[in-house]
């Protein structure tokens, strides 16, 4: 009887392992969870300091920064385009900010501009793109210039200083012991995952980078949605730009300088398709937290810059094959 018993009891325990192998979460979180583990481990044991709480709240306060941004990105991304101005947009707005302060605005006025700012140039990719039907790539390539050619307009190409203690705050106090800056990249992740995952905005963003003729026929405006999603990413960008400002007490010239590869590199690492239709803002910030352990790394273990800039073009490059190979998959 007790072998029976014990035979019952192992057939049931394999099948909890092959349902919770086969869960749809497990399935499509759990190679970047794997992932994020193994690079904890490593870089725990190649510098014992990389796991002390400090250096955690610094990764988190540095994967913020590109997150936020990456949110936006993935809304571009699960169109089946792409957005390489948000590097320029995240300066350009830091300046916007500190522009504001310095003609005497308060904190309120400056957000509100800052925010409007990052719609603007959002919007204005968005539009280019889809009512002269140029390809996102082209479109934010240029921008991208026009937008980091502007930072430098009103200091001639010299840092500006921020000095608003509330602007401040952001990078630099914490709530409840933890850092302001982590709690807006909760809510905003949040609120985006809400937006498109339980919205029919969000569901015609899928449909409309799934497959275009069938958004076409079933009545949705495809140029609005792509005005709106570019519209989107903009707004994100100046956030990131807030937060990056708020943390180096200044707006410079050369800020967000590379964001842009992050952010695709973590919204891509996150499973959303560069095809379109495929994604989750989940996904996304489970790429940015690999991003920012690998930065965080290999600044521990002083790896020379360019090496890193090897590391992360690699990193791009799998994520893009492991993609090009789900998709083959699902075909």
């Amino acid at each position: 009887m007790s072998n029976v018993q014990d035979i019952q009891k192992k057939a049931a325990d394999a099948e909890v392992r092959r349902s919770f192998l086969a869960s749809p979460t497990v399935r499509q979180y759990g190679g970047i969870i794997i992932s994020l583990a193994v690079l904890c481990v490593v870089f725990s044991v190649m510098s014992p300091r990389f796991l002390a709480f400090n250096n955690f709240m610094n990764i988190m306060q540095q994967v913020a920064v590109i997150a936020v941004a990456a949110y936006g990105m993935t809304y571009v991304i699960l169109l089946g385009d792409i957005d390489l101005s948000i590097g320029s947009i995240i300066a350009v707005s830091g300046m916007v900010a500190a522009q504001a302060f310095a003609m005497g605005f308060g904190f309120v006025p400056a957000v509100v501009l800052t925010l409007a700012a990052g719609a603007l140039m959002g919007a204005l990719n968005g539009a280019l793109s889809a009512k002269l039907m140029l390809p996102s790539f082209i479109v934010t390539v240029a921008t991208m210039g026009i937008y980091r050619g502007m930072v430098s307009l009103p200091t001639n190409g010299a840092p500006a200083m921020i000095e608003n203690d509330t602007w401040l705050a952001i990078g630099g106090e914490s709530f409840l012991g933890i850092p302001i800056i982590i709690w807006i990249m909760a809510v905003l992740f949040v609120v985006n995952h809400i937006i498109l995952s339980k919205t029919i905005f969000g569901r015609q963003v899928y449909l409309t980078g799934g497959n275009r003729e069938a958004a076409i026929y079933s009545g949705i405006r495809v140029d609005r949605i792509k005005i709106i999603v570019f519209t989107i990413s903009g707004m994100m960008a100046a956030i990131s730009g807030m937060l990056l400002s708020s943390r180096l007490s200044s707006a410079q010239t050369n800020a967000g300088t590379g964001y842009e590869l992050d952010a695709i590199a973590a919204v891509v690492l996150g499973g959303t398709s560069l095809a379109g239709g495929v994604g989750t803002i989940v996904g996304t910030i489970l790429g940015a937290l690999i991003i920012g352990v690998i930065n965080n790394g290999m600044n521990m273990l002083s790896v020379p810059y360019f090496y890193q800039l090897i590391v992360k073009g690699a990193v791009i490059l799998i994520a893009v094959w492991l993609d090009v190979r789900s998709k083959s998959a699902r075909t």
